[in-house]
């Protein structure tokens, strides 16, 4: 029992020791709004030219929405779809299209309320960092969705890899 508490007692002065070393403010990466603006401008601009008419919503790593544009002919609905992509692919760090077969069960997270597993969400990234998503909806098939998506993030792609966080 006295050694069960010593080893305790120790493990605690030890975490307590590690804890100090951590630094007590992060520096936490953010996509501006203007970034955003443009992921989501070429990502409907992209869907444009296979005559596409898409909604796309750009996060930031928190999953508030930064952008969001629905092109005119849109259905109202890719409001709220491209929105839930973008705030999935965030929370999950990861493409929709590698997650759709994911959450099949029933009362799995993939049944969460606000989560959409579809193709069409691309988490952003700078520096190793990800700083937000961007999520497509309207396409006649969730893969075009994600091209979209892809292409949204492509224009800026070398800025985002080389920036300086």
């Amino acid at each position: 029992m006295t050694r069960t508490l010593l080893a305790i007692t120790l493990a605690g002065f030890a975490a307590g020791t590690a804890a100090q070393d951590l630094p007590v403010v992060v520096k936490i990466p953010r996509l501006t709004v203007e970034a955003s603006k443009q992921i989501a401008q070429d990502a409907m601009h992209a869907c444009r030219k296979q005559g596409i008419q898409i909604g796309v919503t750009v996060v930031d790593r928190s999953g508030d929405a930064m952008v969001f544009m629905r092109d005119t002919l849109a259905p109202r609905i890719t409001i709220e779809i491209s929105r839930q992509k973008a705030f999935t692919a965030v929370n999950f760090n990861a493409p929709l299209s590698s997650m759709e077969n994911r959450f099949t069960k029933p009362f799995s997270v993939g049944k969460v309320d606000g989560l959409v597993f579809s193709a069409g969400g691309l988490p952003i990234e700078a520096a190793g960092n990800i700083v937000g998503a961007v999520g497509v909806s309207g396409a006649p098939s969730s893969e075009q969705d994600e091209a979209c998506a892809r292409e949204g993030i492509k224009r800026i792609q070398f800025e985002l890899e080389s920036a300086s966080l």
